[in-house]
This record gives C-alpha cells, structure tokens and sequence, in this order.
C-alpha cells in the first residue's frame, strides 16, 4: 500500500514538472520582477524629470502648468517652447547620427509592438535611454502631447536589454517585452490591472496562463514603486455629480458616436499630416528635423493666449472634469488641442497620443455634458459623468484598446458607478473609429513601415522573419554574383522571399547584401524557408494557448 502510494506520488510529481516547463521558468520571472523595479524606478524618474525641467523653463509644475504660465512673463512663457524644440532637434539629430534612433524621430508603442512581432532584440537600450531625455525635454518645454507611449518604449528598451542579458529567447523574450510595457503604463497612470491587460491586449496580443503571471508581477511591482515615490492620489479629483439614471443609458451611446468621430477625424487629421510632411521634407529635400522648431514656434504662440493646451495638459483636464469651463471654452480648448498635438507630432516631437485622448475626451464629454444638462435639467447626471465617459471612449478609440482603456480611466478616477455607460460608450467609438480610419493609430504607424498585423499570427510570422534569420551563410570570400542573376536581400521577409521563388520557378536563390547588391552572403531554398514558417507557426499557436 506504502509502495503504490509513494509511486503514485512520483508519478503525479513527474507530470508536475513536466507541466510546468511549458509554462514556467525561474529565469523568466526573476527578470520579470527586476524589469518592474527597473521601469518603475525609471518612469519615477521620468516624471520627476518632467517636473524639472517644467520648473526650469516655465518656473512653474505640470500640475499647475496653465495658471502658472498665466503668472510669468510674456517673454518666458514664448521663449521656453521654441528653446525647448531646438534642443530637441539636436538631441534627435545626435540620435540619428549615433544610430540610437535609427528612424531619425522618437520612437513609442508602435516600435514596442513590432519588436514583439519580429524577432525581438532591435530595441536598444542607449537609443531608449536618449528617446526618455528627449520626450522629458519635449513635455517640459511645453510640447502638447503625453509620455505614456515613450514610458512604454522605455518598458521595452529595458526589457530587451534583460533578454539579452540571461540569454532568455523566443516567446520568453516577448513576454519580458510585454512585462516591460505593463510595468510602465501601471507606474504611469497607477493603474496595475490596466497596465497587465495594456500588455497583454495591445503589446501581446494574448491572454495565455505562461504570459499573464509574469506580466502581473512586473505592473504590480511598478505600481509598488510609484506609490512609495509618488503617493497614490489618484490623477484627477473626481467631483460629486450624482447618481446616473436610466436616460444616462442612451446618451452614453450618442457621446460613444460622438466620441467616435472625434478620435477618426483626430487620427485621419494626424496620418494625412504626417504624410504631407514626409512628401514635403523629400520634396524638397529638407532635414525633418529642422521642423521641430517650426512646432515650437507655434507653442510658443499658442502658450501666451491659451496655456491649457499646453503640455499634457492634465490641469485643464482635472478643470473640465469639474465643472469650472464654459461650453465656448471647452469647445475652444478640444479644438486648439487637436490642432497643437496633430502639429507637434507630425512637425517631429515624438511623444504619446494615450494622453491627448483623454484631454480631448473630457473637453468633448463636458461639453456634451452641459449641453444635456441644458435640454434635459434635473433628469441626467452632471457634466463630470461624461467627461469622464468621454476620456475613456476618445483615448480608446485612437488606441484600439478598449478593455485595457476602460481599466484606465476606471483607475484613474477610483469611480466604479460610471464604469456600464463606460463600457458603452468605449466600445462604440472604437467600432466607429476602426471602421472608419481601418485600424488604430498604433497599427497605422507600423503599417507605415511595412507591418500588417491585421492578417493574424500566419501573415506577421511572413512579415517579420527576414532572410537573414533563416538563410545557410556562405564564405565571405565567395564569388560576387552576375547582373542578371535574380537573388534575395538580406532585409527581404519570408513571404517575399517564398513570392520570389515561386513567382521564377526556383526551389533556391541566392541572398545578398543589402548595400552591395553583387556580395554574396548565403542561400536560402524554398525548403528551408516553409521549415522555418512552419516552425514559427507551431511556436505560436502554443504561446498563445498556453
């Protein structure tokens, strides 16, 4: 009896270990706890950064930064902007000359998610390092725009450089990725559970048992860090604006459509300017970086007549949320908003979008709020209600992200009694949003730069694997190839590779160099390139259902 006991118990402990190999290792998360502590530690250090060089320009904090600027002198308060983006724009040409910033521009989300769709290790930690000291310029000299997408960056810089430290690969070193993002969003807005489902749904891309562990324990450990530094007072002091009733219900539909518009005609206004630059700057061949000035020329002006807009403007948000602006103003204020973030962001700063959102929210939910107010007095719930609402549905139409946006703002106000006309109004304006811009802002960006990740795991795996992961190399000294000779690059990915060998009937072609187009560097045969996409798909599918 003793003996079929203890071998059961061997047994049982047997398919234990073997279990959990699938699913744990000790390395993963002991990186993950120091990938909190780390980041956590870093955005303390970017926010007081922030505030510092905020006090340095403007002699005033982010806190206050709209009556303070009301306070100084016209000369200060129009200088700061325009000094402020010169040294930006020497930071990013430093940046580019160095290869720290190897697209020339800051960089935030977008690069964050394709380091986790390609083969991860092409964040550098140095070119992380300067892109937090130029935002930190950016936003305390005045940018209008937010740094959650450059704490996210930050969150994946860090986290690469630990992959690459403990030698961790594959699925493991996007899962430090996504730790990386969740511990900077939970220390940015003191939002733990939002940072977790942050990662998992816009970074990640899953919800597997293997992924969300780590990942919880990285925001968490952030958040631990923030609140011992920074206290944990939530971002904005939510007003009373009583209970919600049934009409609340449908008039958060009607905001969720209106918010939806909003955040497409931001983010159509955004890319199509974006692009103007772009053809502009090539056109005449112009250095982009000779821009950002330009942007800060405008938020010099824009600072002396109207402060609120100015930097991430959360003094103006916390005012709209309780009731001090009129309807013209806030009208006023969303506009200027948009018109200053689409300018600073298209003209070169590279900051967040995440907090343009929720300005533009609650300056449109207020005034949603107060329009209601008046057609409707005594039957709805106050004006901050919506803004509220409005902050959440805005912000998450523009991410793509409404699970994780609706935690936000849930944890940003401490407010559960709005969180159903939250959801609502939230899942609206995304559908509305997605269907008419096509996508999010984050996944526009990477479409820029060749990236469709709409296509599902099969379609990225062909996008993201290059020719040089998965070709057999040959001796440098090999032969230089002829003119007519078809051939692949180096940089060419799997599917154009596999479209190439189809498309000329060859079961093999040759891989050059990218630069020098004759240099052979290695093969690659049709073969060996379906072994690879079959193994990546099989890797796949078992990181995200385990």
């Amino acid at each position: 009896m003793k003996y079929t006991i203890r071998a059961r118990l061997q047994l049982w402990l047997r398919h234990v270990r073997k279990r959990s190999r699938g699913i744990t290792n000790p390395r993963l998360w002991i990186a993950a706890a120091l990938i909190g502590l780390v980041v956590g530690y870093g955005v303390v250090g970017f926010i007081w950064g922030i505030d510092f060089l905020t006090q340095i320009f403007f002699g005033t904090s982010q806190d206050a930064m709209a009556t303070g600027l009301r306070d100084s002198s016209a000369l200060r308060t129009f200088l700061a902007p325009v000094i402020g983006s010169i040294l930006v724009a020497l930071l990013i040409a430093f940046g580019r000359r160095m290869e720290f910033l190897p697209r020339a521009r800051c960089m935030g989300v977008a690069e964050v998610i394709e380091a986790r769709a390609g083969p991860p290790g092409h964040l550098s930690f140095r070119g992380g390092l300067l892109n937090t000291v130029i935002t930190a310029l950016t936003l305390g000299s005045g940018a209008s725009a937010g740094r959650e997408g450059p704490a996210v960056l930050m969150g994946g810089a860090v986290a690469t450089a630990f992959h690459e430290k403990l030698g961790l690969r594959g699925k493991y070193a996007r899962t430090l990725i996504g730790c990386g993002a969740a511990a900077a969003v939970a220390a940015s807005f003191n939002a733990p559970i939002a940072g977790v489902l942050f990662a998992l749904e816009v970074i990640l891309g899953n919800y597997a048992l293997s992924v969300f562990g780590p990942v919880a324990l990285s925001s968490v450990i952030a958040t631990v860090i923030t609140r011992i530094h920074l206290s944990h007072v939530h971002a904005f002091i939510i007003p009373e604006y009583g209970a919600s009733g049934i009409y609340d219900v449908p008039l958060s539909i009607i905001l969720g459509l209106v918010c939806g518009i909003i955040a497409f005609g931001y983010m159509q206004s955004l890319a199509s300017s974006q692009n103007w630059v772009k053809k502009f700057t090539r056109r005449y061949r112009l250095d982009p970086v000779l821009l950002v000035p330009l942007a800060g020329l405008f938020m010099g002006f824009m600072a002396l007549f109207v402060p609120e807009i100015v930097g991430v403007g959360y003094e103006a948000t916390s005012a709209a949320l309780n009731g001090l602006y009129g309807l013209g103003e806030l009208g006023a204020f969303l506009l200027l908003k948009i018109i200053a973030t689409i300018i600073c962001l298209a003209f070169g700063y590279g900051t967040g979008i995440f907090s343009g959102g929720i300005y533009f929210g609650a300056m449109a939910g207020a005034a949603f709020g107060l329009i209601v107010a008046m057609l409707l007095p005594g039957l709805t719930a106050d004006a901050a209600f919506y803004a509220m609402i409005g902050m959440g549905a805005v912000s998450g139409a523009i991410l793509g992200a409404p699970i994780s946006t609706t935690l936000i703002i849930f944890e940003l106000t401490g407010d559960y009694q709005m969180t159903l006309n939250l959801m609502i109004a939230v899942g609206i304006a995304t559908m509305l949003a997605r269907v008419a811009f096509g996508s999010s802002f984050f996944h526009w960006q990477l479409n820029q730069i060749g990236y469709d990740l709409s296509e599902g795991p099969h379609g990225v795996i062909l996008q993201t694997i290059r020719v040089r992961d998965v070709m057999r190399p040959v001796p440098a000294d090999s032969e230089p190839l002829d003119d007519g000779q078809q051939r692949l690059r180096l940089s060419d990915s799997l599917g154009n590779a596999l479209a190439k060998m189809r498309l000329h009937g060859l079961e093999a072609m040759p891989v050059v160099d990218d630069e020098k187009r004759r240099k052979l560097v290695g093969y690659l045969t049709e073969a060996r390139a379906l072994a690879a996409y079959n193994e990546a798909l099989v890797e796949a599918d078992i990181e995200h259902h385990k």
